[in-house]
């Protein structure tokens, strides 16, 4: 669960701080948070 809190605070963070952002660039960073999640599953125990 604390995962996944970490993962909706990145997304809010995103939408909100680049509100102008192209769908292209939401996509990379969907992308590059969910490494960033799964990197802290393997490497944490969250």
């Amino acid at each position: 669960m604390n995962i996944y809190i970490i993962w909706l605070i990145g997304v809010v963070i995103w939408n909100f701080g680049v509100p102008k952002a192209s769908p292209l660039e939401d996509v990379i960073v969907a992308i590059l948070l969910s490494l960033l999640t799964l990197a802290l599953k393997k490497y944490t125990k969250l």
